[in-house]
């Protein structure tokens, strides 16, 4: 470790004009250092400098970076690669907070190497080597121990051999001397940083467990669970679906609201004004005289019912996330307990939640411009942790945008300095620039507009800007092509291959997707009216039972999806999607490959439900990683059929009453067809 050391004059003062290094940027960044970067602990962090000096000196430019509790820096030596560009990269060991920067300086024992490497004249020579000799005195200075009478020895060599008999013919031996890469780096690890630039701020960087990069959610009403029509279901009913949850190839279960619901102002089913006495009302409706965001509903059990249900689930692989509304029911404890943090209207009454010309009259939001905002801040924050308590590490949040950007700011900082393998996923529909701010403020996952997305322009241009823009240092997308708030016209076809074909765009575009099941797998396509995004006896207002054996389900498509994402790295992450033109506007085709090259996965979906499509593909060879020169073994891993392309232009064909997609695997190897694996 060393420490930095040279700060910036402060301003007004006359800086040091023996800092030769310019240090003109340091990628990456967001927003000029005001929000962290996102990354994954374990995995390489690449950093570039734009590193410069006056005249033809040799540099040294080394990246900076640590812990944020740590004092001291670790050194990585950065290389350049051309314009002045130079690159390094850092791995941060575990979730927490890292800072980086960069320092450089005129490096005077490289710039003479670099300068003897050039010279031919003996006498040159002789003078370049006498001149190295006091450079390695120096640096011997600088060092102790064995490296000091190393460098001292090798300076009193270097200047015997430049002024003793024979140093103006034998410049070949006195050059290699001087040259010698074993004794130069030994003098690198003793430099002269003296005038030594840093760049004036720390970046800092957020590093997350692997989940945040790369997740599979899988979304279920607990009162839905019961295997029979009729009865109210439970925690121990979703225990027991865990098995089927972990068939389906999810890896996170999240629960909307578990908590006591409301009885004033109530929901009845399908969102009417009147709820009859056996209604059940709305998850999001939170409290009532059994207790609030701290209370577990008593239809469904037990807080010790929840935390076994919580262990359960770590036992097959899932982690259950938890849904957190910061909104309250009329008779939630709070709203008799801290009156002042609700809107009163002038007739007595609290102001529930509008979005004209949509009313949620069982609905209370919350104040955050109180006079009474630290206690409802803390207490806020108290939720959290009241749940992180009972093992939760996953958090999807309602609603975040109608909260005070502020406080997210405060309380996911908090919380993630105390548990940094939380994962908090907005749920933010809304606009960009809002999306963005509650990533950069902490966000773990947002979810995108892909729902909307339906074309293959639409899906090119989003998913284009999600992996290749500037939000893929800090925004990471979770798309769902259904929740219990959207049925999209797209699905309220009914349509087989509809639904099939989101659900591979979903989960091969992004490396984190969810759906609402068993809506999803059961192909729910029914809207409440003509025009709506609203289910039909929707589960948000009313008990429903589903037949999960049911022949039509597409829970086996679903686990062959599942099961592709988790054996092929290319599909868990963002940062390689590609996409390649097709002839035909209704196939939309790309592709991602895993960080060392090995594993390519092409995907290519029919977008048209009704009719089959063809085309021409176009590949990128180089994009790939592969030779257009040599045949190309692609393995279509959903119908585990084989074929071998010549070429980058190749012919596509799909009929959407079988499957409406291509998940290709790409082996390039071999001479032929019988070179490949499942050819015999």
């Amino acid at each position: 470790m060393a420490e930095a050391r040279r700060r910036p004059a402060r301003k007004g003062a006359v800086p040091d004009g023996r800092v030769r290094a310019v240090i003109d940027a340091v990628h990456p960044c967001v927003d000029g250092r005001r929000f962290a970067v996102k990354r994954i602990a374990g995995e390489p962090v690449q950093v570039e400098a734009h590193v410069f000096a006056d005249g033809h000196d040799t540099l040294r430019v080394l990246l900076l970076w640590r812990a944020e509790a740590d004092a001291g820096w670790q050194e990585v030596e950065m290389q350049q690669r051309y314009n002045d560009e130079w690159l390094a990269g850092f791995t941060p060991p575990a979730p927490g907070r890292y800072r980086y920067t960069v320092t450089a300086w005129v490096d005077h024992f490289r710039s003479w190497r670099h300068e003897l490497e050039r010279r031919t004249d003996p006498e040159d020579i002789r003078v370049a080597a006498l001149a190295g000799g006091v450079l390695l005195e120096e640096a011997a200075a600088r060092a102790g121990g064995a490296d000091r009478s190393r460098l001292k020895d090798w300076a009193r060599r270097l200047r015997g051999a430049a002024a003793g008999p024979g140093a103006a013919t034998d410049t070949q031996a006195l050059k290699a001397l001087a040259l010698d890469a074993e004794l130069a780096e030994l003098a690198d690890r003793h430099p002269d940083r003296k005038f030594a630039a840093i760049h004036p701020v720390e970046l800092p960087l957020v590093a997350d467990r692997q989940r945040a990069r790369f997740s599979t959610w899988y979304e279920l009403f607990p009162r839905s669970a019961a295997p029979e029509p009729g009865r109210h279901g439970s925690l121990r009913d979703v225990e027991a679906r865990l098995p089927y949850v972990a068939e389906l190839g999810f890896d996170v279960l999240y629960l909307p609201p578990i908590h006591p619901i409301g009885r004033t102002r109530r929901k009845g089913r399908n969102n009417t004004l009147t709820a009859a006495p056996d209604d059940v009302g709305s998850p999001w409706a939170i409290g009532a005289e059994e207790g609030g965001h701290k209370a577990v509903h008593p239809e469904l059990g037990t807080l010790e019912d929840f935390r076994h249900l919580v262990e359960r689930a770590r036992d097959h692989g899932i982690e259950i996330a938890l849904d957190i509304a910061f909104q309250c029911a009329p008779d939630h404890p709070y709203v008799q307990e801290h009156p002042e943090w609700f809107r009163w209207r002038p007739d007595g009454t609290v102001q529930y939640a509008e979005n004209p010309p949509k009313k949620y009259q069982d609905i209370y939001p919350f104040n955050f411009e109180s006079s009474d905002w630290q206690a409802l801040w803390a207490e806020l924050k108290s939720i959290f942790d009241h749940w992180i308590a009972q093992g939760v590490k996953i958090f999807r949040v309602d609603n975040p945008h109608t909260k005070s950007f502020a406080f997210w700011a405060w309380c996911i900082d908090a919380l993630q300095r105390e548990h940094p393998d939380l994962i908090f996923l907005s749920e933010a529909f809304t606009r960009p620039k809002v999306m963005h701010r509650l990533a950069k403020l902490g966000y773990t996952q947002s979810y995108t507009y892909f729902t909307w997305r339906n074309t293959r322009q639409e899906l090119t241009e989003y998913f284009t800007e999600l992996s290749q823009g500037p939000g893929r240092e800090y925004f990471r997308p979770n798309v769902w092509p259904n929740t219990p708030d959207i049925l999209h016209e797209a699905l309220q076809s009914g349509l087989r291959s509809a639904f099939m074909a989101r659900l591979v765009l979903a989960a091969t575009l992004s490396a984190s997707y969810g759906i609402y099941g068993p809506a999803y797998e059961l192909m729910e396509h029914a809207p409440l009216k003509p025009g709506s995004e609203e289910y039909l006896d929707s589960e948000k207002y009313q008990l429903r039972h589903w037949d999960l054996d049911r022949a039509d389900s597409l829970r086996h498509f679903v686990a062959r999806i599942n099961r592709i994402r988790r054996d092929n790295p290319a599909l868990q992450s963002n940062d390689s999607l590609r996409f390649f033109p097709t002839d035909n506007e209704q196939l939309i085709a790309y592709a991602k490959r895993s960080a060392d090259g090995d594993n390519v996965i092409l995907t290519v979906v029919n977008l048209d439900p009704h009719h089959v499509q063809s085309g021409w593909l176009d590949l990128e060879a180089e994009a790939l990683g592969i030779d257009a020169g040599q045949p190309c073994q692609v393995h279509d891993l959903l119908t585990d059929q084989r074929f071998v392309w010549n070429g980058t232009r190749n012919f596509i064909l799909l009929d959407p009453s079988q499957v409406p997609a291509h998940v290709f695997r790409l082996q390039h190897r071999g001479r032929s067809e019988q070179d490949f694996d499942g050819f015999d």
